[in-house]
């Protein structure tokens, strides 16, 4: 139990170090990944394609919130491209839009968190607002992938 003990938090170490290694976008790359993830499940959640759990959408709305409180930082100049990234050119030249932009994401999605809902019609009203926040952001700072 100790050997196994052990292994892990020397995993969850390296892993640690391996990201803090990595290059920004594939930090950011990293962070949508998780972000695409929680999204996935709160829509499936919203559309009635899963049933509501309250535990379950909790989580993902911190694991959102966990990646939007580093997210600006991922972002330096100098990572515009490389590691096929889709950061459109407008996060760099609008930085003061963009940097509202994920600080709305932030707050909207501590606030979800705080908010706990309880049941699907309260769950609705905050996924709007985050669902929202995530839509405009695509639509401004992010390469279409046509």
């Amino acid at each position: 139990m100790k050997n196994a003990l052990a292994l892990a938090l020397a995993a969850l170490f390296l892993s640690g170090q391996a990201s803090l290694a990595a290059e920004p976008q594939e930090e950011r790359q990293q962070s949508m990944k998780s972000v695409g993830q929680a999204m996935g499940m709160l829509a499936k959640t919203a559309k009635g394609e899963i049933d509501y759990d309250a535990v379950a959408v909790e989580e993902a709305f911190a694991a959102m919130n966990t990646a939007a409180v580093n997210f600006i930082n991922q972002f330096p100049e100098g990572s515009e491209t490389g590691y096929e990234t889709e950061a459109s050119p407008n996060i760099w030249s609008d930085r003061s839009g963009f940097e509202a932009a994920v600080k709305k994401f932030d707050t909207d999605t501590a606030n979800a968190v705080t908010a706990a809902p309880k049941d699907i019609a309260a769950f609705r009203v905050e996924f709007g607002k985050v669902a929202q926040n995530c839509k405009t952001c695509h639509e401004s700072y992010r390469v279409s992938k046509n």
